[in-house]
């Protein structure tokens, strides 16, 4: 008995002095990983610093420049102007051409708040009848859908200005608006698509026995859950088309329909000065609804982006 004793004692310091050095290491490794950590999140501070400055640069020149006079264009390449004046914000509020500021403003707002309710309707409708509904020619349909996507848009300018030319659309905000109606926006679609599916049927059988239709299951039950991804896209459209030039170019002729990216032209004239102060004041007052509309939402925007890699 006593030399059991003696050899489990024996056995347990052993073990003990085998421990130890690893419970010593154990004990002083996180005093090390947690100093390392700090100089490895300054350095990723200094780093990510760096960046944003370089990134916001060009923003916070262009704000700064609102303040410069035409004089200083060419000569003060630095960021803080020399003779600091408000006069280019006076010349931009007055307008251009007979036509003032707001209007080109209510005029670019009116096709980006339109184009993104037309884009959402349209999309979520589209992708739950590929999502949802099985018929005939379903895959040919989603992919001549996606198709589209490949289609450059200066292919089918000359059809769709000739369409909406012989339906005396011309110089009216409809050839810009009554397309994002009819679900022509394929990356949309495709992004709804994707979502939906991934989302079981077990809520559209349920609805289905409690006698629900398409229609209803559709906006009692898919809308609620797809939001993040319609405000994804609504973020997208309200940008897509707050900076559309080519459209209204090519659809709008009186200066009084002109949206603000249109009437940034009018400020540069190719056969007399072009007015640089007012061209840059009016391009940064161009740039707050978009970076306003971004912070706002912002969060629904990752959150929508993230979430397309969750299984129902």
């Amino acid at each position: 008995m006593t030399t059991t004793s003696s050899f489990g004692e024996n056995a347990l310091i052993l073990t003990e002095n085998q421990t130890d050095p690893d419970q010593k290491s154990a004990g002083s490794a996180p005093r090390r990983k947690v100093k390392r950590k700090t100089w490895q999140t300054i350095i990723w501070f200094v780093v990510l610093l760096v960046i944003t400055a370089v990134v916001l640069y060009p923003l916070v020149w262009l704000l700064f420049s609102t303040f410069k006079p035409n004089s200083e264009f060419g000569t003060n390449m630095g960021l803080l102007p020399n003779a600091p004046t408000i006069d280019n914000y006076i010349k931009v509020m007055e307008g251009i051409a007979g036509v003032p500021m707001w209007r080109f403003f209510a005029n670019s707002l009116l096709i980006a708040v339109g184009s993104v309710i037309g884009t959402v309707l349209s999309s979520a409708l589209a992708a739950y009848a590929f999502a949802r509904i099985q018929f005939k020619g379903l895959g040919i349909f989603f992919a001549a859908m996606i198709g589209t996507l490949l289609l450059p848009f200066h292919v089918v300018i000359i059809p769709q200005y000739i369409i909406f030319q012989r339906l005396d659309m011309i110089d009216t905000f409809w050839p810009l608006l009554l397309p994002k109606f009819l679900a022509t926006e394929a990356f949309f679609v495709f992004l709804l698509v994707q979502f939906i599916r991934q989302m079981p049927r077990d809520m559209d059988e349920a609805a289905r026995i409690d006698g629900a239709g398409h229609l209803r299951i559709f906006w009692s039950i898919i809308l609620p859950l797809i939001k993040p991804a319609l405000i994804t896209c609504s973020i997208f459209a309200f940008i897509w088309a707050w900076n559309d030039f080519l459209g209204p170019l090519l659809y709008l002729t009186s200066p009084e329909n002109y949206p603000l990216p249109i009437a940034l032209r009018l400020y540069n004239d190719q056969t007399s000065s072009s007015d640089y102060g007012a061209t840059v004041t009016a391009s940064f007052i161009a740039l707050i609804p978009v970076l306003l509309f971004f912070l706002v939402f912002q969060r629904f925007l990752v959150d929508g982006v993230a979430t397309q890699g969750l299984k129902g």
